[in-house]
């Protein structure tokens, strides 16, 4: 089974298409306000308007207030949301969609017990950004700290792109992986030469005889 493929950050419609051209999984979008890849949601509508049937839209957050979520949910409609900061269980499951909840693993020693924390969220992304700040910068984790299995889907992401996502995969066998400024020229604006290597090197990388999906 190949390896889902996230891009986020998306800003532009023309991005969005490129993506679904190339037959990403799912596109993200940033709600919170102090991001370089901030989308309002008449751009986020315009965007999802564009989406062809099949590709996951996900609308990411980080300690927002719940009435600009609530707003959010209800004018975009994102199929999934995304928790970036330090919400809890209680105020992330209480929105009636699926949700992601990020682990922040520059400041998170034991993966697991942070997953735990959360026992309803539908998938664990495991970032390279501390606790309080936004991802998107291009840095990497130790993969071999990532947990093997946590019970839900794992999510890897923090600085992939082209060149080090195989290896990446071969590492933590994640059941997708997420994207943003390894494919961009600038914050928030894609690169399509960028996004097509990366989507074929996740495909090259999850076609490998040896590649199992974890159960």
């Amino acid at each position: 089974m190949s390896t889902h493929i996230k891009f986020c950050g998306i800003t532009r419609a023309e991005d969005a298409l490129i993506a679904a051209d190339f037959g990403v999984d799912a596109i993200g979008m940033v709600f919170t306000r102090q991001s370089k890849r901030y989308v309002g949601i008449a751009q986020a509508r315009q965007i999802r308007r564009t989406l062809p049937p099949f590709i996951s839209t996900v609308a990411l957050f980080m300690d927002d207030e719940p009435a600009w979520i609530a707003q959010v949910i209800a004018d975009v409609q994102p199929d999934l949301l995304q928790f970036h900061g330090a919400e809890t269980e209680t105020f992330a499951a209480g929105f009636a969609r699926p949700y992601i909840k990020t682990v922040p693993m520059a400041s998170v020693d034991d993966a697991a017990a942070y997953a735990a924390r959360y026992p309803s969220a539908a998938g664990l992304l495991l970032d390279s950004h501390a606790g309080g700040t936004l991802g998107g910068t291009g840095t990497t984790f130790d993969w071999s700290r990532a947990p093997r299995a946590l019970g839900r889907p794992i999510v890897l992401a923090g600085g992939l792109d082209a060149r080090n996502v195989a290896q990446a995969i071969a590492i933590v066998r994640p059941y997708a992986v997420d994207v943003s400024s390894g494919i961009e020229s600038m914050p928030g604006i894609k690169d399509a030469a960028k996004m097509r290597a990366f989507v074929a090197a996740v495909r090259g990388a999850s076609n490998e005889p040896d590649f199992i999906t974890p159960s």
